[in-house]
């Protein structure tokens, strides 16, 4: 009795002991390394701004493992309705460092890794925080095109891990690019994704941006991680890791967008139009008729993307006035010109509003009130509105 008594008492201590011990070799086992890696733009409409995922490596782990907040589910029930409504979601999604590569490595988009210089402590929270938000419960988020998607949800979550640093070093300073400016740039090697934007985006997108809302961009958020610091003013990137080569074409440059040429073009097809109308008004009658359905129609698509969805990029977009869905009323009158016949009163009187709306899209852009940079369709549109006033709005003499 009294061996079995010391035996049971032994096995308790010996119990206690590894439950004390636990704690503080959990404590002292290897935080993992963070870093975020970076990739380049590629061919696909949807891959022109590039991509980023957060890496965790942890010891205990077979491999880096990659946090990619960039997936979507095309069979996903609704997925085309929420697409259209701006309610799209995407989902993070926890996989192999080389397994998320391998796509990258056969189209020949490049990547950098850039390693973080965390504390053990952040590290520690952070690929926690990751771990819980990738499962099946909470991976789903709300996407947004511009202030939600796969880029600023790195920022954010590298921001919780920093408690607020990245935030504060970058929301003061603004290198003068907009959402419009850095668009366009990026989508510039596809013209009509470049003209889908410059028509689409309202005055949202032309306040210069923070560098923290730069971030939406995967590389702008790599450069700036460069320049950020700890609070002892270690940089926090301690090294850089170029993983895959960029075989694509690499992001273009913004170049400037001069003005005069679509001034130029805009009034030389106003002159041609009056010359026009004068010696063979049913061709131009014609002509007339395409040009007021192409801006009814881009009319009514940006007045419904305002009206019915949540895309706010296209919300109150000054475009509207030049591209007006009043021109689908025009059609008719269009098509009695074409005949040789006089068109309606009411044919007059909307082709004297419609020009006059299309003139006070000036009255913004030169108030600078809320303003949106669509100078250039001014210049183009606005000379031909007034040249179809000039012919036809006024009752013809018998």
């Amino acid at each position: 009795m009294r061996l079995a008594a010391l035996c049971m008492l032994f096995l308790l201590l010996h119990a206690a002991g590894i439950a004390r011990a636990q704690p503080a070799q959990m404590a002292q086992s290897p935080a993992p390394r963070i870093g975020v890696v970076t990739m380049g733009p590629g061919d696909i409409f949807w891959e022109r701004f590039g991509h980023d995922a957060i890496v965790v490596d942890d010891p205990a782990r077979p491999g880096p493992v990659s946090y990619n907040f960039g997936f979507f589910d095309l069979e996903e029930d609704g997925f085309a309705q929420r697409f259209a409504k701006g309610e799209m979601r995407y989902l993070l999604v926890a996989l192999p460092l080389e397994e998320d590569l391998a796509y990258y490595r056969e189209v020949g988009r490049g990547a950098t890794l850039q390693w973080l210089d965390l504390d053990p402590a952040q590290a520690r929270r952070l690929a926690a925080d990751l771990a819980e938000n990738a499962k099946p419960e909470n991976a789903r988020y709300r996407y947004d095109y511009y202030t939600d998607n796969c880029a600023t949800r790195v920022r954010d979550a590298l921001d919780r891990a920093l408690d607020g640093r990245l935030r504060r070093q970058l929301e003061g300073r603004s290198s003068g690019d907009t959402y419009r400016s850095e668009s366009l740039r990026l989508a510039a090697p596809a013209p009509w994704m470049w003209l889908g934007f410059d028509i689409g985006i309202g005055p949202f997108g032309d306040r210069a941006l923070t560098r923290w809302e730069q971030g939406f961009l995967p590389r702008r958020l790599a450069d700036d991680l460069r320049k950020v610091t700890r609070a002892d003013g270690r940089p926090l990137v301690a090294a850089e890791v170029e993983l895959l080569p960029q075989r694509q074409a690499a992001e273009p440059v913004e170049q400037a967008q001069p003005l005069w040429p679509w001034l130029l073009a805009g009034t030389t097809l106003a002159l041609l139009a009056l010359a026009l109308g004068r010696r063979y008004p049913r061709t131009l009658a014609g002509l007339a008729g395409g040009f007021w359905l192409l801006c009814g129609l881009l009319g009514t698509v940006l007045a419904m993307g305002w009206a019915l969805t949540e895309h706010r990029a296209l919300w109150a977009n000054r475009n509207l006035l030049l591209m007006d869905p009043l021109c689908l009323l025009l059609l008719p009158g269009a098509w009695a010109l074409l005949r040789g016949r006089t068109p309606s009163p009411r044919f007059r009187a909307l082709l004297l509003a419609v020009a006059v709306l299309a003139a006070l899209a000036c009255l913004p852009l030169w108030l600078q009130a809320v303003p949106q940079r669509n100078g250039h369709w001014i210049a183009l549109l606005l000379p031909l509105h007034l040249a179809f006033a000039r012919l036809w709005s006024r009752p013809v003499r018998a």
